[in-house]
């Protein structure tokens, strides 16, 4: 009996082992040289917001639980869930984004004349703080790696970072629009401004009569036009659910930059408008089978070095994106996959993740100092998309530098 009940219990820690080891990207990025594992993970509940059919919840969450000290995030990845922890699918919750980045808070916020808070954001390349996000995807986060390849990681709490009297702190935004009796799902999903019934932005300001569609009409509280037996449908509790993991820093990891590009790109005073439109194409074109929209632009990446990961963000609709080099030379592709069933992360007719570019091998992929690269958005405008993004986020591990008094060597 005891025998027994010992195989059963080392039958039991080999398969939780099992278990945890295959949650993990590779089992080399858990262990160290000694083979003591050192990937660390928390996974963590937003507080809840509330959602009946047709609305919208676009939340901002203050000093988020985070990891603290000097670490390398290695992944951040979430999703919508339900108060039993149940993942809700997107045909009921879309979640349109989400984004998360560092903020500098105060440590004495009475201090006369200082600032309860200061903006951090990534190297770039919008400017302003557009784009200013560590992580940040929509609908396709369940399915999309956000794992940085080993020695890689993004640098956080560095205790130089922050200015004197301040802390690095982190927020999440979360955008979800309930689609529950939509009566029309998709142009919901896109904020047609016609389905919201608005005609001013959420400070007040009027909405430009051109514009059909985007961020400006479906902002927190708004609602979408729900079919009959919806209008008095009850709101739900949601919540984010969230999972990052880290190592703490050493001199063995390799710092990355972030920079995210943007297809709406031009030079200012415009800048990076974050959402564009796609009209719908011509009767010609439609007789070619030629219905598809390209957005391009061009931007300066200010650091040069290795290309170690890249992925693109588009919306339903969406048929690609790639990042180029200024000669041309492809530095990423990044091509949707929809869903073609009913369960979460797997929702017909929506974009249920994006592929990635992985280059770990240092020199494989390279861009220079002040290159300028160009990105290309691609949709299908077999009908009118409004409110579509086209970003391409990628992290450069820049090539080390010598010190300024190093001398040439001579031999």
């Amino acid at each position: 009996m005891k025998m027994a009940v010992a195989v059963l219990l080392v039958l039991l820690i080999v398969a939780l082992s099992s278990a945890i080891i295959a949650e993990l990207p590779s089992a080399e990025a858990a262990l160290d040289v000694r083979g003591h594992r050192r990937l660390k993970s928390m996974t963590v509940l937003s507080p809840p917001f509330f959602l009946r059919p047709g609305a919208v919840a676009n939340k901002y969450y203050h000093d988020i639980a985070f990891p603290r000290g000097h670490v390398a995030l290695k992944s951040f990845n979430g999703e919508v869930v339900d108060d039993r922890g149940a993942p809700v699918p997107l045909h009921e919750a879309y979640l349109h984004h989400w984004v998360v980045h560092p903020y500098y808070a105060a440590t004495n916020a009475t201090a006369a004349g200082r600032p309860a808070t200061l903006p951090a954001r990534n190297s770039g390349v919008c400017e302003g703080d557009t784009h200013g996000q560590y992580y940040g995807l929509g609908s396709e986060t369940r399915r999309t790696a956000t794992w940085v390849p080993d020695p890689y990681g993004v640098e956080a709490g560095d205790p130089a970072a922050p200015p004197e009297g301040y802390e690095e702190r982190w927020m999440l935004n979360v955008h979800a629009i309930d689609t529950r009796g939509a009566a029309d799902r998709m142009g919901c999903t896109e904020c047609r401004c016609d389905l919201y019934n608005v005609t001013v932005d959420e400070h007040g300001r009027r909405i430009a009569d051109d514009y059909a569609g985007g961020l400006l009409c479906c902002y927190d509280q708004t609602r979408c036009r729900v079919e009959e037996g919806f209008v008095d449908g009850e709101a739900r509790k949601l919540f984010f659910r969230y999972t990052v993991m880290w190592l703490d820093w050493s001199d063995a990891v390799v710092p990355v930059k972030i920079y995210i590009f943007d297809a709406t790109h031009r030079p200012l005073p415009v800048g990076c408008k974050v959402e564009y439109e796609v009209e719908e194409c011509s009767p010609e074109r439609r007789a070619k089978n030629d219905c598809v929209h390209v957005q391009v632009a061009k931007q300066v990446v200010p650091r040069g070095g290795d290309l170690v990961f890249g992925v693109a963000h588009q919306h339903a609709a969406g048929i690609g994106s790639s990042l180029h080099g200024q000669d041309g030379r492809l530095l990423c592709e990044s091509i949707p996959t929809y869903g073609d069933g009913e369960e979460a992360g797997n929702e017909a007719g929506y974009i249920v993740g994006m592929s990635t570019c992985y280059h770990p091998a240092p020199g494989a992929v390279t861009v220079r100092d002040g290159e300028t690269l160009t990105v290309v958005s691609n949709y299908s405008s077999e009908r009118r998309h409004t409110g579509v993004m086209g970003l391409f986020y990628i992290l450069v591990a820049e090539h080390q530098r010598p010190a300024p008094d190093t001398k040439p060597s001579l031999l």
